[in-house]
């Protein structure tokens, strides 16, 4: 026996909340996750031992504001992607929680595909960069590597954030707009970690 179809909006919510869980996150975000903790596992050795070797010999490492300037880098872009895949990106609530569940849930898709957008042209307006930076033999200040296995990342990241933004968009798309409102829903107290 088919069950009876929700009449009520919040009878709809309450049907989509098993697919909440599956619709809400991508499959996985082990890379955006384990590239976040080493960045930071290492942004605070290095900085620890600058401390150190400062507070003992009163001079530092010249290489460590280097290497940590490029660990906030990547750290900042790979935090992007985690932001964007799980829907947690900077938008003004004002407009994106108000109104009906339709134009929300195509804000959120606009929204998804303007980070896709813009994602994209940094990665390929930075790609110009990366070459520069390989033709002319540019080397880094500090450390005197080639600039380029810096700036190599900053095409790669950016990838990284449009291909979770296009993924964004395709869930948004797939989902009707009583998902839409599940998966946008906080969750209910008893799920709540303290």
């Amino acid at each position: 026996m088919p069950s009876p179809s929700p009449s009520r909006p919040a009878d709809a919510a309450r049907a989509a909340a098993p697919t909440r869980a599956a619709d809400a996150q991508p499959r996985s975000l082990r890379l955006e996750d384990w590239l976040t903790v080493l960045s930071m596992a290492l942004l605070a050795l290095i900085t620890f031992a600058n401390v150190v070797v400062r507070y003992f010999t009163n001079s530092s490492f010249a290489w460590t504001e280097e290497l940590s300037i490029f660990l906030m880098i990547v750290l900042s872009l790979v935090g992007g992607a985690s932001a964007v895949a799980r829907d947690q990106h900077i938008r003004i609530e004002f407009f994106c929680q108000a109104g009906p569940a339709g134009r929300r849930r195509r804000l959120a898709q606009l929204g998804a595909l303007l980070v896709a957008l813009l994602f994209l042209l940094i990665a390929v307006l930075s790609v110009r960069v990366v070459w520069d930076d390989y033709r002319f033999e540019e080397t880094s200040p500090g450390i005197g590597v080639p600039q380029w296995w810096y700036s190599i990342w900053l095409p790669v990241l950016s990838l990284l954030i449009a291909a979770r933004a296009v993924g964004l968009y395709l869930r948004r798309t797939r989902q009707s707009d009583a998902q839409y409102l599940a998966a946008d829903a906080p969750p209910p107290a008893a799920e709540r970690q303290p």
